[in-house]
């Protein structure tokens, strides 16, 4: 017996990382409702990805921590190294792969016009008139938007926020006549009794994905592996229900 605690010890001395759990930083958008925020009444992070790679942390055999970060910074945040991962509602792009690794798709979503109930503005409306149109800074919905009105030369004119609520909250007082987001955040406002509605969707949908460093191989491995195995859980259902009512 103390043969084998002493190999024992001595293993731990020669390879430090033996009996040690990894833990990896996930760095999440605070106000990007169902799938990361932080909960107004427990203070801490919350939603559909942040549940998601809590499972995927305990089944791969790792411990994971859920970091609120502004979303324009969160990919020079992740190659800095001060977070490991964005499983935060990210849109798979070509510019962010450019500087970035993403695991499989694991959602897709749609892009929508936001307006007041009352409203009677359509998509064609929206594009093709001088209104203030609010989007969130650093999404890829606001990037293609962009780029779309340089080339058609809409007339519209930008307003940036630093989160889709904010955005709905300003077409509800009137500081700007529509918004533009990927439409769960939309429906979150409006299953939460906010008098918006969606007008249209506009675009080709987005794949989200988990975001990290070109160089992180063993993490790219387990959270491919760990959404392969939660959406074959009945966990992967109870998620949609809780967060989306599917």
């Amino acid at each position: 017996m103390k043969k084998i605690f002493l190999f024992f010890v001595c293993a731990l001395l020669l390879f430090p990382s033996l009996g040690q759990t990894k833990n990896y930083i996930n760095g999440i958008d605070p106000n990007y409702p169902p799938f990361a925020y932080v909960d107004e009444k427990t203070g801490q992070p919350a939603g559909f990805d942040v549940d998601a790679m809590n499972w995927i942390a305990q089944k791969m055999g790792f411990t994971i921590s859920h970091k609120p970060m502004a979303w324009d910074g969160i990919i020079p945040a992740l190659n800095a190294g001060e977070i490991d991962m964005i499983c935060s509602g990210m849109s798979i792009t070509e510019e962010r792969a450019k500087v970035v690794q993403f695991s499989n798709p694991y959602w897709k979503v749609w892009r929508v016009f936001v307006t007041k109930e009352d409203s009677k503005l359509t998509p064609k409306d929206i594009l093709s008139s001088k209104i203030q149109l609010g989007v969130q800074r650093g999404t890829s919905e606001a990037a293609a938007l962009k780029k779309e009105q340089k080339a058609k030369n809409y007339p519209f004119t930008f307003r940036y926020y630093d989160n889709a609520p904010l955005a709905i909250e300003d077409v509800l007082n009137g500081r700007i006549d529509a918004a533009f987001m990927d439409e769960l955040p939309a429906d979150d406002a409006i299953s939460k009794g906010r008098k918006v509605k969606k007008v249209g969707t506009h675009g080709d949908p987005d794949n989200f994905g988990v975001a990290m460093r070109k160089d992180a191989e063993e993490l790219h491995k387990l959270v491919n592996e760990g959404f392969k195995q939660l959406m074959r859980d009945p966990y992967w259902k109870e998620l949609q229900k809780k967060y989306m009512n599917k």
